[in-house]
């Protein structure tokens, strides 16, 4: 799937990013969670990602503009990870947190994506929903709606109960950057 994921990226290409620099920005990649069970599936999020660390792409192509991130989807491609059901405001991430094969698969796909795409694997291009819904980018997209001020999206603020505060967007961008830096992605 990952070798698919890359050839789809790259006939996005000019479209993702003529539609970003209509927005006046760059592409960028949104990382959530479904808030559903590791196998429920949903066609917001250009890819998927089971509890197991299978890849499903909703759409066939990747330009298209889904409905994941308040006023940042144009120009962008939403990868969700299949969990988080019940997870609550005070950081309790439910019965169903991130599972270790849905980590690693967010970083492969973050790596693909990112080589394809042209992308530094950095907040500025790659951001949870958490991030992204407080504009830790910089970008004034919105009023802000997270972790820092109304709570309403928390989406991998942490992978792991317990974690620090905003350290699961270092995280998958660390384990991503990680795949990089192995050249384990390059010949997907």
């Amino acid at each position: 799937m990952l070798q698919e994921l890359k050839q789809m990226a790259r006939a996005a290409y000019n479209d993702l990013w003529d539609d970003a620099r209509s927005m006046g920005r760059d592409v960028k990649l949104y990382l959530h969670w479904t808030a559903g069970n590791y196998e429920q599936t949903f066609s917001e999020y250009h890819v998927n990602i089971t509890g197991d660390g299978r890849v499903f792409v909703s759409t066939d192509n990747l330009a298209e503009v889904k409905a994941a991130t308040y006023m940042r989807n144009t120009g962008s491609i939403a990868i969700a990870l299949c969990c988080a059901v019940d997870a609550t405001g005070d950081f309790n991430l439910g019965p169903c947190p991130p599972t270790d094969a849905q980590l690693n698969a967010v970083a492969q796909v973050v790596c693909v994506l990112s080589d394809a795409l042209d992308l530094t694997i950095d907040l500025q291009w790659v951001m949870t929903h958490a991030e992204a819904a407080d504009n830790k980018d910089g970008l004034w997209c919105h009023e802000p709606y997270g972790p820092d001020s109304t709570v309403e999206r928390w989406d991998l603020l942490v992978v792991r109960e317990g974690d620090a505060r905003w350290s699961g967007g270092d995280v998958l961008r660390g384990n991503a950057n990680w795949y990089r830096a192995q050249g384990l992605m390059r010949d997907v």
